[in-house]
């Protein structure tokens, strides 16, 4: 485990990273241009689906089902344990609760693309269909606790509303999106653009990394007052869950470096997805409370620690 921590440390995502939230705290002001931040996670995300819907077009259905079970019995538990952890150990008022829950049902993206890099330097040739099952985790959890928060409530928007605003956001359309287009040209239509798309893709995380660094670190004055529960439940949950999608995975066929990455998702806990929809649904839920827990506490916990700590746990679980 030493060994895994350490050269997950010592690798460009992380220190990339880690450069981000020194220099801003340093007050330097280093910031990447927000069209070519924007442009990243596009590039990102759209290589991801692709790959994967390559390897879909290839992959047997048997071999698909079970982990897509594993990933929807994930979607549905991980926001209802967050959120009675909140109700009931917190103390979390219901709105609260459902919000900060809506962020760790559904899934960071840029999480489950460093677990897959970090997995793949290991464990060699991964699932392709990875990515279908990030897509499929995007949407249940953050519906499940918004549904939680609404239910006699009387808070913002429709939940079939939000519903279609997570459906149609940018994540979604470029990762299904993508599967869809990879699915369909499969191998001999994916060759000509792979170069693009592969060559450059561990240098475009690197530098979103380093931007997602300057981020956290711009909310980590509000530690302070989210309360010593809030930052203790960011990194107690993700390992629960984490354990929780391992488990599932090994469960489901998964390779060792699958199982981990589909415990990396699990345990991960979205920043882009999931704000928009609950400031829509939720908009009396406390922002400071959400986007500090899931992007200053469990965002660098799982990068940084939690990666190679599920990696270790899939590896227990298959031996």
């Amino acid at each position: 485990m030493s060994d895994l921590l350490l050269s997950n440390l010592l690798s460009p995502v992380v220190l990339a990273f880690a450069l981000g939230v020194a220099a801003r705290a340093m007050g330097s002001d280093l910031r990447l241009p927000k069209d070519l931040y924007t442009s990243l996670s596009v590039y990102l995300l759209f290589a991801l689906g692709l790959k994967g819907g390559v390897e879909l077009s290839e992959a047997e259905l048997s071999a698909i089902a079970g982990p897509a079970l594993a990933t929807l019995i994930l979607g549905c538990v991980t926001p209802v344990s967050a959120y009675l952890a909140l109700r009931r150990l917190g103390g979390f008022e219901k709105v609260d609760a459902a919000a900060i829950a809506a962020h760790y049902g559904s899934v960071s993206a840029v999480t489950f693309i460093a677990a897959q890099t970090f997995a793949e330097e290991r464990n060699g040739h991964l699932e392709g269909f990875l990515p279908t099952l990030l897509a499929l985790l995007e949407s249940p959890g953050i519906t499940i606790a918004l549904a939680l928060g609404v239910v006699g409530s009387n808070h913002g928007r429709p939940l079939r509303d939000t519903m279609h605003e997570i459906l149609t956001g940018r994540a979604v359309v470029l990762l299904v999106g993508g599967l869809v287009i990879g699915a369909a040209v499969g191998r001999d239509g994916w060759s000509p653009v792979a170069p693009f798309f592969e060559g450059g893709f561990k240098g475009a995380l690197t530098l979103f990394l380093l931007e997602m660094g300057t981020l956290t670190a711009e909310r980590l004055g509000d530690l302070r007052k989210v309360g010593v529960f809030l930052v203790a439940f960011g990194i107690a949950i993700p390992v629960v869950h984490g354990a929780l999608g391992a488990a599932l995975g090994s469960w489901a066929g998964l390779s060792v470096g699958g199982a981990a990455v589909l415990a990396a998702m699990a345990a991960s806990a979205s920043y882009i997805a999931a704000p928009p929809a609950v400031r829509a649904t939720l908009p009396a839920a406390n922002p400071t409370f959400y986007l500090t827990a899931s992007l200053a506490i469990t965002f660098p916990f799982n990068m940084i620690v939690g990666i190679p700590l599920y990696y270790e746990m899939a590896v227990l679980l298959q031996r």
